[in-house]
């Protein structure tokens, strides 16, 4: 099985870390394989940022995304980007308060999820990627929850493991099946 993921947002929302705890969690945690590609603005705050990973359980001969699988936009030019660009049966996951009228791609499951809202109800706004990754996690089937727990602890700064782990598993919560 081969997944396509597209993260994208702007700068400061950690959506290149997001990518790597992703490609990590394929790749270290669930014994597969996994490429990680990155681009963002020449801004380090407020600039256009995107990820692909490409997960796999197959040999990845081209580390590029062609037509993504999951596409999760944290902002409205990240939408208008890359929110229609999506494969037959695709998910998108969009930020409730930053993307104004999403519409999904006819044949496409679209979700939309206030990740900034419930990251600021753990007292920082900061993890709103944590809370992301823990919805993918919960709706997609990209890696397993516990090798995405796994990379986050081995990943984010000593010290805010605790808070990043919590941001993730209220995020996986918010999951509905077949909402």
């Amino acid at each position: 099985m081969t997944n396509e993921v597209r993260l994208s947002g702007f700068g400061g929302q950690g959506i290149i870390l997001s990518g790597y705890i992703l490609g990590k969690a394929v790749s270290i945690y669930d014994h597969r394989n996994a490429t990680l590609m990155q681009s963002y603005g020449p801004e380090s705050r407020g600039g256009a940022a995107a990820c692909e990973v490409v997960a796999s359980d197959e040999r990845i001969d081209y580390p590029k995304v062609g037509t993504p699988n999951v596409v999760v936009a944290l902002s409205q030019e990240a939408y208008t980007k890359y929110g229609h660009d999506l494969a037959p049966g695709g998910t998108l996951i969009v930020e409730a308060d930053l993307v104004r009228d999403p519409v999904a791609p006819e044949g496409c499951q679209m979700f939309v999820l206030p990740a900034t809202r419930m990251a600021e109800e753990l007292g920082r706004k900061i993890v709103a990627n944590m809370v992301m990754l823990g919805f993918v996690a919960a709706a997609t089937e990209v890696a397993q929850a516990e090798s995405f727990r796994e990379a986050i602890r081995t990943t984010v700064p000593p010290g805010t493991e605790a808070l990043n782990l919590r941001a993730f598993q209220k995020g996986y919560e918010h999951y509905t099946p077949g909402s």
